[in-house]
């Protein structure tokens, strides 16, 4: 099986670097190239049965582990976002309330569709609810500089949710039998809840603050900071080390720690040094998720043919991605926040990935076995995989529609007494409803004064005057 995996996996990676210009003209994205080798492979050379899949449970869970922890360190890398509620308000609104709203439909919908009792209908959709930082590369920021709201909005998601959903899982579980919430649910509200996402937040907010100190005063000094892969892994692993010896969120210490690695270098004395470093981070960075964007979807290709989903699943799977998704946004993402078109592409774009993966494997790992463990991975390898085609597929004609949209009126048709503000205006993480119309109506042409017309009285006879 691993050399197998192994053959598979170098192939690809060659064959996709020899044919880098043709895939690249695609309107769609890699992950649904892979999908599709993946299942190739899976048919032709064979899929590792539900044994097999059991026994490798412990190795899947620390590599999706890893994954998901490099990702996030990238994704905040490449925020740097300042920390105030303006500016992440969409993203805390998607992570934590539109999860909440996310779950408990999600479960209704298993429940219904796929004969789930309750605890496993929770679990199902607490398994699916985060969305990938990784698969949604068409949709992320595209560098440090931008500060597009819709691009902003789902790549902070992306990177907060994969911690929100801990507790949602840990809720199931315990509904399951299969770990302990205390006395009237207690320690789930202390030691799953609260402790482990704001202390993780504040954890990573720290051990980010530390390392940009550390950084400024070797930058200060002239010294250009070499071997940024060190860098990145060795802050991966420490805030890594340091969420496992506090019980705190793993994920949210890492991407924490990311998001406010660069914080303390915005000073003048050191900003060549900062942005030299943040290229070469985020350089790396985005070539650690091209390869485990690689990897897991080959993998989750391959396994498709392990569990096949049924009719039932396929339909569960097109609900999560097409009713549960957007309903979630549009009732907690209220107007005043972004324009309603940027709405709507918020609440289309809901990939799972790796997150889902990492909790499939943590649930299998925590109990889960039998037939439900089946469904499980039935259920989630299907909505992994109906995501991927969905959104890879419409990622690109969606996203170059919106570029259209939001691009600026050329000065030739603005009017002579409008002044040329940018419409990026209205597409700022922040913008209000009004700022985003004022934004707009700034970029219409203005009207020529309408003529009066007088009317004459009968019998007036008088000659016209003409000007």
């Amino acid at each position: 099986m691993l050399t197998v995996s192994l053959l598979l996996l170098g192939a690809v990676l060659l064959a996709l670097v020899l044919v880098d210009r043709p895939v690249r003209r695609l309107p769609l994205t890699p992950a649904v190239i892979y999908l599709a080798i993946g299942w190739m492979a899976g048919a032709a050379l064979g899929a590792p049965s539900g044994v097999q899949l059991d026994a490798l449970m412990p190795s899947l869970l620390v590599g999706t582990e890893l994954a998901v922890l490099v990702s996030l360190f990238a994704v905040g890398v490449r925020l740097r976002v300042p920390p105030s509620v303006r500016s992440w308000r969409v993203a805390l609104l998607m992570a934590g309330p539109g999860m909440v709203v996310c779950i408990v439909l999600g479960a209704l919908f298993a429940a219904w569709l796929l004969g789930l009792p309750w605890g496993a209908a929770l679990l199902l959709s607490a398994v699916l609810a985060p969305t990938d930082p990784v698969l949604a590369s068409e949709v992320q920021i595209q560098s440090d500089a931008d500060r597009d709201a819709v691009r902003l909005s789902l790549t902070a998601e992306g990177g907060l949710n994969d911690g929100t959903a801990l507790p949602a899982v840990l809720l199931a579980l315990g509904l399951l039998n299969l770990h302990d919430l205390g006395d009237g649910g207690l320690r789930w509200w202390l030691r799953d809840l609260a402790w482990p996402i704001l202390g993780g937040v504040l954890l990573g907010m720290g051990i980010g603050w530390s390392i940009g100190h550390a950084l400024r005063l070797r930058l200060e000094h002239g010294d250009k900071v070499a071997r940024d892969e060190l860098l990145y892994v060795g802050a991966v692993l420490l805030a890594y080390g340091l969420a496992r010896a506090t019980d705190t969120s793993t994920f949210m210490v890492v991407f924490a720690c990311g998001a406010t690695l660069l914080w303390p270098l915005r000073s003048e004395a050191v900003a060549e040094g900062t942005q030299a470093l943040a290229q070469r981070l985020q350089s790396f960075g985005a070539r650690i998720e091209r390869l485990v964007e690689a990897g897991t979807v080959l993998a989750v290709g391959v396994a498709l043919h392990s569990v096949p989903p049924s009719l039932a699943t396929m339909v569960f799977a097109l609900a999560s991605a097409l009713v549960v998704r957007p309903f979630s946004v549009l009732v907690t993402v209220w107007r005043g926040s972004m324009t309603t078109h940027q709405r709507r592409l918020v609440a289309w774009f809901g990939i799972r990935g790796i997150g889902t993966l990492f909790y499939l494997a943590f649930a299998l790992r925590s109990g889960v076995s039998g037939t439900l463990a089946a469904e499980l991975l039935r259920a989630g390898l299907a909505t992994i995989a109906v995501s991927i085609v969905l959104h890879g597929v419409s990622a690109t004609p969606l996203m170059v529609a919106y570029q259209r949209r939001r691009r600026p009126v050329p000065e030739a048709r603005r009017g002579s007494g409008n002044p040329p503000l940018s419409r990026q205006r209205a597409l700022s993480p922040g913008a209000s409803w009004e700022q985003a119309a004022d934004g707009v109506r700034a970029h219409r042409p203005a009207r020529a004064p309408r003529r009066r017309l007088r009317l004459r009285p009968p019998g007036d006879r008088r000659p016209r005057l003409r000007p």
